[in-house]
């Protein structure tokens, strides 16, 4: 199993080392290759996606992703900027289907911004689509009219890309609590109205998983109200990305949120949901649950070995029951560790 590994930069390094010492204690044959991402692929060749990256990406069965973003080179031409470099694997390797699971581990419920009785037991599943919409869209740029500039984007969906992000979702909710809910803004949006009707027409071959509609806005509010009303939400890009961050911090911490991104094979990419978090790279404070547990959705969805995944995620579990803590979800009475002893902690808890 040929697993391409791409640190990237801040606390990527670290944090990507600690998921590699994880998978490398089970019985199991990995081939890693590493290859800079990022500020770092800038760096080494003048670009965030270096050829010889994108190269061992495609080659690779999976990739393990740390992150990337610093703030020394904000001041650089766009194309240039660390972040292209998630957004050049998604179009490259046609990652279309992110999925970010949000679940209160329950030793964790009291770390949460919301009441623990809000959130205990909360496990909820956005698929979000990852290569379309106004990320994507053309035309964009930004222009001048009558003497002032004005910014631009274009925000389009096309029917067979919503179709295969609402088969994701339907399959995944027939393994789950067989819910979907389909997150829009069809009363404003000409697109998100298309995204209705296509996803109500693809509900029609899944009788067996109950089908809503929220609006975004409503969407938003609802995660803070009462999260435990969805099993299963879908939207596209833009929206994913702003509810995925905020269902984030019902957990606790982003820095307990997995993800995944696949493409129509199975072939993913995997990271955590967070950031660089430069103020703390180096220091050995970040926590590398995320990206422990981004490792085990590789081992369920790309490598075929859910047997591994489980061990990997009970380990989690057991390491939490234990009281460590590192500070992002620490709370009195717990043990503050940090980012090399909570990895060890997992390894030795497999």
């Amino acid at each position: 199993m040929k697993i391409a590994v791409l640190p990237g930069d801040g606390i990527g390094p670290e944090i990507i080392a600690q998921a590699r010492k994880v998978l490398q204690k089970l019985d199991l044959s990995f081939e890693f290759a590493e290859a800079p991402v990022g500020g770092a692929g800038y760096e080494a060749a003048g670009d965030p996606l270096p050829a010889a990256t994108l190269q061992l990406a495609r080659a690779a069965d999976a990739v393990l992703f740390g992150a990337v973003g610093d703030p020394r080179y904000d001041k650089l031409e766009r194309a240039k900027r660390p972040e292209q470099a998630i957004l050049g694997l998604r179009k490259e390797l046609g990652l279309f289907a992110n999925l970010r699971p949000a679940r209160v581990h329950p030793e964790l419920a009291d770390a949460s911004a919301l009441k623990p009785e809000v959130v205990s037991g909360l496990d909820i599943l956005i698929v979000r689509e990852l290569t379309g919409d106004i990320y994507f869209g053309k035309p964009r740029g930004i222009r001048e009219v009558q003497g002032e500039r004005e910014g631009f984007d274009t925000m389009h969906y096309n029917e067979s890309e919503i179709r295969r992000i609402a088969r994701v979702a339907f399959e995944a909710a027939r393994k789950r609590s067989k819910r979907v809910c389909s997150v829009d803004k069809a009363n404003v949006l000409e697109t998100s109205q298309l995204w209705r009707e296509v996803v109500q027409q693809e509900a029609k071959s899944y009788g067996d998983v109950e089908l809503t509609h929220m609006y975004v806005d409503n969407c938003a509010m609802q995660l803070v109200r009462n999260p435990k009303q969805f099993d299963v939400i879908v939207t596209g890009n833009l929206f994913g990305d702003i509810l995925s961050d905020e269902a984030s911090m019902l957990t606790g911490s982003i820095g307990m949120l997995p993800s995944a991104a696949l493409d129509e094979r199975g072939k993913g990419l995997y990271e955590p949901i967070h950031g660089t978090a430069p103020d703390i790279a180096g220091k050995g404070l970040a926590n590398p649950l995320a990206t422990i547990l981004s490792a085990a959705m590789m081992l369920r969805y790309s490598l075929r070995q859910p047997q591994a995944a489980q061990r990997v995620e009970h380990a989690v579990t057991k390491v939490l029951k234990s009281g460590l803590r590192t500070a992002d979800i620490h709370t009195p009475g717990a043990r503050r560790v940090g980012t090399q002893e909570m990895g060890d902690a997992v390894v030795a808890a497999l």
